[in-house]
């Protein structure tokens, strides 16, 4: 009797874990996503409700059960309630799970954002990077300008204080040379101050000497004049007398 009991038992467990893998089984192969908690409540009912269904209520009455198929029943209570826990789990870890795929999809967002970001970015270094190679050329291109400008400057430098030594020589010789014509035009001022001074000296002798003869002249010219004076008058009475 009790080994008629445990075979049934067995069968049913069987027949339960078949029919509680099937959905489970097929789920899986439909599709991708977890069960649903609406069927696996229902499996559940339809599993923990058996003597409904199959018309064997006394194989789940504890009281009729000998110590294996107790034990039996309560394994199978037992996993059937770890089953409902991993539900649970399954259902927290599918939201997890979808809030994880809204993350990811807003952080995809957020990349794709970032990545046109940097690809504005690269442009705009792009940009800028031709922009600096060009002022670089145009850098290397105006030091090359400013070296020949340099070196033409040095040479034209070189060439004009030469040019400003010869002159500066020449200046130093005129300069020489004017002073030694201010000098030599000193002396004959100098010579010439006193031959004027000599010739101041002979002219006042000179000037007494006209003074002098001018006065004998006059001296002379009255003695002349009175003279012939005496003369007409001498003549003249002469003259009357003869008449």
């Amino acid at each position: 009797m009790a080994k008629d009991a445990r075979n049934k038992s067995m069968g049913w467990l069987k027949g339960v874990l078949s029919t509680q893998n099937e959905p489970v089984q097929a789920n899986h192969e439909g599709k991708d996503e977890p069960i649903e908690l609406v069927e696996i409540v229902t499996s559940n009912k339809e599993i923990s409700t058996p003597a409904e269904n199959s018309g064997k209520k006394y194989i789940l009455s504890k009281e009729n059960l000998d110590k294996a198929a107790f034990d039996l029943v309560l394994s199978l209570e037992n996993m059937l309630n770890e089953r409902q826990l991993l539900i649970y789990k399954n259902d927290d870890f599918e939201t997890q799970l979808n809030a994880a795929n809204e993350t990811i999809s807003r952080l995809k967002y957020d990349l794709v954002k970032k990545e046109q970001l940097v690809q504005d970015k690269n442009k705009e270094i792009r940009a800028f990077e031709a922009s600096l190679t060009n002022k670089q050329m145009s850098y290397d291109q105006l030091l090359e300008d400013y070296k020949e400008y340099q070196s033409t400057s040095n040479h034209d430098f070189e060439k004009i204080s030469n040019q400003l030594e010869k002159e500066i020589n020449k200046y130093n010789l005129l300069k020489e040379e004017s002073a030694n014509i201010q000098y030599q035009n000193m002396m004959n001022i100098r010579e010439l101050e006193e031959r004027i001074r000599e010739l101041e000296v002979e002219n006042q002798k000179l000037d007494a000497q006209c003074t002098k003869i001018k006065a004998e002249k006059d001296e002379l010219m009255k003695t002349i004049n009175d003279f012939t004076e005496r003369m007409s008058f001498s003549f003249s009475s002469k003259t009357t007398i003869s008449e």
